[in-house]
């Protein structure tokens, strides 16, 4: 049974469209909304003809007809309607907190709720239901700007993030030569900024174009640097086979002494070369170091051959030093120590070469008696230097001088200048002490 005054409705459903599955797939995705318990009972009645009444602060409206089942059947039939406006408004709530970013299309959907709750078949809370919808359009401007205040915040500050980058990778374009650290912290820039979100585009371009420069400044230097590097290693390699060549063009000589000298200039060059690229320049080494090799083993064969020759005239000095060692006492007879000297020098000369070895030995040996004599020849040259004497009895005139000029001047009762030539004269006499005590 229907009446004119009743809106009809399908039965069983209630009149006007409802969430489904794939349309709160979003939400639910996003959070759990907040269980919540409704008594339909509470909000509305269904009459004997089957016609179902909502209850408002505005007073009650009919909202559809139940004649499928029983009352109570009725009641949670059109009860879980609401809960399901309930659950679209609860998630809406939450959206909004947790995505504020969306506030405006959060608002619309909630108009868009409330308009369906007015024409909705459902038994609840709908006064507070639309009060939820209201407090969410009215939060949603605050949420909006405070979201937009938040987004300018978060872009300057990503806009800072990446400036800070900006910088560091233009010191490094212009200026850095730690090619291997630097291009790490390159790349590890670059993750970082792709990191940092929330630029505008325009922005974001702009910031791209100069920290893109940036580094390719950088590869370019590097790559200049390492092209660079590869044309001197190169004339490294061509210098370094130059050098080889005339090193295997000398390695026979027997000219020892220039030889060896030559030897050393080619060294000197190789250092100053410069490496040639890896695995060739330890080759050109070995190429280099074998004609070194060839070159001093046989003169090291020559002269240890030379040294066993020479051995014998070593033991001839030994003779001679012990020979002559005893005669040359300068001490006792200065001349015959002389001409002993003189003798051994004679003999020590027209012995010949000792071995290598043991040359600043023998030199030590024949010095000492050298230096025997001298240190006595000198010694007495000292005692008896003209110059020294004259000097001696230069100051000694001057002390007696003064002294004499002294004692003219206290008898004339000039007790003053008296004093001063005193003085003086006492100077003079310390001096000709020293000097006398030189020739002494």
């Amino acid at each position: 049974m229907t009446t004119s005054s009743v809106p009809s409705a399908p039965i069983p459903g209630p009149r006007g469209a409802h969430p489904t599955p794939a349309s709160m797939s979003g939400h639910a995705a996003t959070t759990t909304p907040p269980r919540r318990t409704n008594n339909p009972e509470d909000h509305g009645r269904i009459d004997d003809d089957g016609t179902v009444w909502l209850i408002t602060r505005d007073g009650e409206r009919a909202i559809g007809e139940w004649k499928a089942g029983s009352k109570s059947e009725g009641f949670a039939f059109f009860g879980k309607h609401f809960e399901s406006l309930q659950t679209e408004a609860d998630i809406l709530r939450v959206r909004l907190h947790t995505h504020p970013e969306e506030a405006a299309n959060t608002r619309k959907s909630a108009e868009e709720l409330q308009a369906k709750v007015a024409d909705s078949a459902a038994l609840g809370d709908v006064d507070g239901l639309n009060d939820q919808l209201s407090s969410i359009i009215d939060d949603s401007y605050t949420v909006a700007e405070q979201a937009e205040t938040e987004k300018k915040q978060r872009r300057e500050n990503a806009i800072a993030q990446r400036e800070k980058l900006i910088d560091e990778a233009e010191r490094i374009g212009s200026d850095s030569t730690e090619w291997k650290e630097s291009g790490d912290r390159l790349r590890e820039m670059l993750n970082e900024w792709k990191s940092i979100h929330g630029i505008d585009r325009k922005t974001d371009d702009a910031l791209w174009k100069r920290f893109s420069a940036a580094r390719e400044q950088f590869s370019q230097r590097r790559g200049a640097h390492f092209a660079e590097l590869d044309r001197k290693r190169d004339e490294a390699r061509r210098l370094k086979e130059d050098i080889c060549e005339r090193a295997e063009k000398i390695q026979d000589s027997t000219e020892w002494r220039d030889t060896a000298r030559q030897f050393r200039d080619l060294m000197t060059e190789w250092k100053a070369a410069g490496r040639a690229p890896r695995g060739i320049d330890d080759k050109l080494w070995k190429r280099f170091r074998h004609a070194q090799d060839t070159f001093f083993s046989a003169r090291k064969a020559v002269n240890e051959a030379k040294d066993r020759e020479y051995e014998s005239n070593a033991e001839k000095k030994d003779q001679l030093i012990e020979q002559y060692s005893d005669k040359i006492n300068p001490e006792e007879n200065l001349d015959a120590a002389k001409k002993a000297l003189r003798e051994l020098q004679s003999q020590w000369e027209s012995i010949g070469y000792v071995p290598r070895g043991r040359v600043r030995e023998f030199e030590d040996k024949i010095r000492a008696l050298e230096n025997r004599v001298s240190d006595v020849e000198n010694e007495q040259w000292r005692k008896t230097d003209p110059e020294r004497q004259a000097r001696v009895a230069q100051f000694e005139a001057k002390v007696n001088e003064l002294s004499a000029a002294a004692d003219s001047a206290e008898k004339a009762g000039n007790n003053k200048k008296a004093a001063d030539l005193r003085a003086q004269a006492e100077q003079w006499a310390q001096w000709a002490q020293t000097a006398q005590q030189a020739v002494d």
